[in-house]
């Protein structure tokens, strides 16, 4: 009864009442820039001003739209590179949602939409059409399981992921199991993908079954998630049967890629944390030079190019607004990896971020044929 007597504009002013929106819009702006020191030869210096909208918009409780913008200008030495606006523009969805709009010598401006779909949910249904992120994996590090959307463990400067265009079906059926239809069109009808899987939950701990195609190949995966005295540990497989002999005049053969990894936090005040996971590859791909492999889209039979390869990591908060990781990779051709990455809050709203990357090796490996330093300094603002 009180609340009739009060005129209908006041009832914005009461916390509760007031109608909640249709429309949410946020994102961030970042600067960062990069040092390359390469051992035998020129040094270079990069700069980034990466720009993301992320956009949804509410048609009713059951339906929904979402879109995302990635804009950014990069200038420096690599900008200079021959082939680098190409690169940076490629775009290897069935839509070409990427737009280079400024081309010049030493600079790139793109823009590209890595998410953009309609959502329908009610009950136990989801149907969603459109391009948006297909993730399968049930590790953190490699994702064998994960056939649609697979990324290289060094872009730490991308954490959104690439997204798919594909269309989803999705079914509930009780606690923690549903089961999952997409299809993937490629503009090359032979490299289209399509799979299902079936999640499911036993005794605390989380499975799933996947089968289907995956560009060339024919795919039958698992993938498990869990707990031992207190540590996490996940583990995927997957087997890949090429559906021809060739391609661009490339043998293809059959492979089998596996991931086991486990984490632990030893908890505390500085909240530490232990990380370490293995990749096998049966049948590794060759790449032609570490450049290639750290820039080029990887699938999830090319997660890494040696047939073993080891992660390790050690993570911790040196304080509350600052956090501190180590991590190392290791393959067995010789190549290896040390990052350490270091995260400050300067703000609510404010990050400071600096990431020292060394590539290197024995003279015959892959990373040792070029050792280099990358050196990476980031702030950023998320509104």
């Amino acid at each position: 009864m009180l609340l009739s007597l009060l005129p209908f504009a006041a009832l914005g002013s009461i916390p509760g009442l007031a109608p909640e929106k249709n429309w949410d819009l946020g994102g961030y702006v970042k600067y960062m820039a990069t040092g390359t020191l390469v051992d035998d030869g020129d040094n270079g210096l990069d700069h980034l001003v990466h720009q993301r909208f992320n956009f949804e918009y509410r048609f009713s409780d059951t339906l929904r739209f979402n879109a995302g913008m990635r804009n950014r200008v990069l200038a420096g030495d690599s900008a200079e590179l021959p082939g680098f606006g190409a690169l940076v523009g490629l775009d290897d969805g069935y839509l070409d949602l990427t737009h280079n709009w400024l081309e010049k010598h030493g600079v790139v401006g793109t823009t590209t939409f890595d998410r953009l779909y309609l959502d329908w949910q009610d009950g136990d249904w989801q149907l969603r059409g459109g391009r948006f992120r297909i993730n399968w994996g049930m590790a953190t590090l490699w994702n064998p399981n994960d056939l649609f959307n697979s990324y290289s463990i060094y872009d730490f400067d991308y954490e959104e992921r690439p997204g798919s265009d594909a269309v989803l079906v999705s079914r509930k059926l009780g606690f923690a199991s549903q089961v999952d239809l997409v299809y993937n069109p490629a503009q090359d009808s032979e490299l289209t993908s399509y799979a299902g899987r079936y999640l499911f939950n036993h005794r605390g701990w989380d499975g799933q079954l996947l089968l289907g195609k995956s560009g060339l190949d024919a795919v039958i995966g698992i993938g498990f998630a869990g707990d031992i005295a207190g540590a996490g540990v996940r583990g995927e497989l997957s087997r890949f049967e090429p559906t021809r002999d060739e391609w661009q005049d490339v043998p293809l053969e059959a492979t089998s890629v596996a991931t086991l990894e486990s984490d632990y936090s030893l908890g505390g005040r500085r909240n530490w944390m232990l990380r370490g996971a293995l990749l096998y590859i049966s049948k590794p791909q060759d790449p032609d030079s570490a450049l290639a492999f750290l820039n080029l889209p990887l699938t999830a039979r090319t997660l890494s190019f040696t047939r073993w390869t080891g992660y390790g990591e050690l993570s911790g908060d040196l304080s509350a607004l600052t956090r501190l990781a180590l991590s190392t990779t290791v393959y067995d051709d010789g190549s290896w990896f040390v990052g350490l990455n270091g995260q400050y809050s300067l703000a609510d709203d404010w990050q400071l971020l600096g990431v020292v990357q060394r590539f290197d090796g024995s003279g015959g490996s892959l990373f040792g044929q070029t050792p280099a330093t990358q050196l990476f300094g980031q702030v950023r603002w998320n509104f």
